[in-house]
């Protein structure tokens, strides 16, 4: 067997660069997005060292974009958009807008046509998704108002993103130059040949693909195979990505977000999340080092006020609109600092975009290498910028209208937790499968409890049914100081992830080395590791399962064959 295969290099290498670097960046608190990129540098062309073969990655990152999209569409959610509407929709627009003209006023300075200026500023317009949400994650602002129109906001980027790389390809000519004496019409006659097909499409998906997706993944569901469940839910979102771009015309990405949007409403949705998220994640890796790979840095030591103009253009000219957008529509100081902070940065539709702006022929290298070195220094700078915002104190903010709960009530912003004021309770670690039966439980003994749950859903449920919860990952200490983890008698850590469970035990038991602790895990090195971390007892539910089997299987009823000695 040859070991000089190039796609076993580049994926290998590529992979384990970008883990070392992601891992490295996460632990200087900093996007993995940033090692991803560099990883792609030290692999690229520009760099001494092993040289990845930039064709194959090319078509690795194809793959990538499809499944990046796949999961924008799956984690789209036009309620959320509706909620928002007033605000992010047009302030996104406007900031669109402005962030185009400032991108346009830069490259038309540095001598470049106006079509090529028109895509750099409008792939400086667009934040990362990734970057945005982490960043709204760990600060717990998901649900506030704040929280919401960023999340909101995104949205309508991303899908004038979508348009936008639909409609990309058909005018680079008119954007070139090309059809220097096209009349409007022609011009016209582009566009609606183009939103024609996409139009077709749209409607193929909407009126059989809406039907016929979710009735093959429930049919495939109750076939009880895991791996085939997994292999129908890729192979919808590449034969979808596929179909949509050689019937239709349209671009591999708009076909991946369309099949995500449908599938998201599927009561199968989530697990279709889970299964897909390993292969998804890897790809998109792949993506951002195939990216890396294009980057010269020494390009830009040529004309470091190039780098500077793109940098200023997108830290502080989006932020700057942003902020006075917000501003306009009434809302206060801290919410419009919000907003700025989370699109202060730009990631992977900009990716997408400058790499087709270049394969069409309407962005220069010296383009693309800016806005990859945008996207690295924006990404650093981002967790800087959401620092000082941190050490404002915002008011608090209205909780979002729940059935059934008075239309005026009130909560605090999450971004500001408030401690419980129990004391000798249970302090309960995800409210899923396994954390509601024990919530059960607890209620029915009477007994007082906290929860920490981190998906919205289920903690507006805990809400509803008078339950104190708060919102957040019990890893990080401030969460648990507010559930008042020193004065609580219990803690039950539901979760299935054994390494984070294993921290949350270890902080708990360093606040309250009295507390009775159980956690549950799935194998027999989760148990031990558990336990080393200073949970009292760990149940496994595989076992459980087995005890409950056999226990079934020795009561009356029925005559059984004995149990195996």
């Amino acid at each position: 067997m040859p070991h000089g295969s190039p796609l076993i290099s580049t994926i290998v290498i590529g992979l384990g660069l970008a883990f070392i670097l992601g891992a490295l960046a996460n632990r200087l608190r900093i996007s993995p997005l940033v090692g991803y990129l560099l990883a792609g540098v030290m692999v690229g062309p520009a760099t001494p060292g092993f040289v990845a073969d930039q064709d194959l990655a090319a078509q690795l990152a194809e793959i990538g974009v499809i499944l990046l999209m796949f999961g924008v569409g799956l984690h789209f959610s036009l309620k959320e958009l509706l909620s928002v509407r007033t605000i992010a929709i047009p302030g996104a627009v406007a900031q669109i807008a402005i962030a185009t003209v400032l991108g346009l006023g830069l490259g038309v300075a540095l001598g470049w046509p106006v079509g090529s200026a028109v895509v750099f500023g409008l792939a400086l317009s667009c934040a990362s998704t990734v970057v945005l949400l982490r960043a709204m994650q760990e600060r717990r602002l998901i649900e506030t108002e704040r929280g919401r129109i960023a999340v909101g906001w995104l949205i309508v980027e991303d899908l004038v993103m979508v348009l936008t790389l639909v409609l990309l390809p058909p005018l680079a000519g008119l954007l070139k130059g090309d059809h220097a004496g096209a009349d409007s019409v022609q011009v016209l006659e582009i566009i609606g040949i183009t939103l024609g097909k996409v139009v077709a499409f749209i409607v193929l998906m909407l009126v059989v693909g809406r039907r016929v997706i979710p009735w093959l993944l429930h049919t495939i569901a109750h076939m009880g195979s895991r791996e085939l469940f997994r292999l129908c839910v890729l192979a919808v979102a590449l034969g979808v990505a596929y179909g949509a771009a050689h019937l239709f015309g349209v671009s591999f990405a708009l076909g991946a977000f369309f099949a995500g949007m449908i599938l998201s409403e599927s009561e199968l949705s989530q697990r279709a999340t889970q299964e897909t998220l390993p292969l998804r994640d890897a790809f998109a890796v792949l993506f951002f080092v195939s990216v890396g790979m294009l980057f010269d840095p020494w390009k830009l030591m040529d004309n470091p006020a190039s780098l500077a103009g793109t940098v200023f253009i997108i830290v502080i000219g989006k932020s700057v609109a942003a902020f006075a957008i917000v501003r306009l529509f009434g809302k206060p100081a801290h919410t419009a600092l919000t907003i700025s902070a989370s699109l202060a940065q730009i990631g992977e539709f900009s990716f997408i975009l400058a790499a087709l702006g270049l394969s069409l022929g309407l962005m220069s290298e010296q383009a693309r290498d800016l806005i990859l070195a945008g996207a690295i220094l924006s990404i650093m700078i981002n967790p800087l910028l959401f620092g000082l915002l941190d050490r404002f104190k915002p008011k608090p903010e209205a909780a979002p209208a729940v059935a059934g709960a008075p239309p005026a009530e009130a909560r605090p912003d999450e971004a500001e937790l408030v401690p419980t004021s129990l004391a000798d309770h249970a302090v309960l670690v995800g409210y899923g499968r396994v954390g509601a039966p024990i919530g059960d439980a607890l209620t029915a003994a009477g007994i007082p409890f906290v929860a920490i749950e981190e998906r919205v859903p289920r903690l507006e449920l805990l809400r509803q049914q008078g339950i104190e919860a708060f919102n957040g990952n019990a890893v990080t200490g401030e969460v648990l100081e507010a559930a008042n983890i020193a004065g609580a008698r219990w803690l039950f850590v539901a979760i299935p992830e054994s390494f984070e469970a294993g921290q949350i035990i270890k902080r708990a038991r360093t606040r309250n080395p009295g507390l009775t602790i159980i956690a549950r895990a799935h194998e027999d090195a989760e148990i031990e590791h558990l336990t080393a971390q200073g949970a009292n007892a760990v149940v496994n539910g595989e076992r459980e399962i087995a005890n409950g089997m056999i226990d079934q299987a020795r009561l009356p009823g029925p005559e059984l064959q004995p149990l195996p000695a």
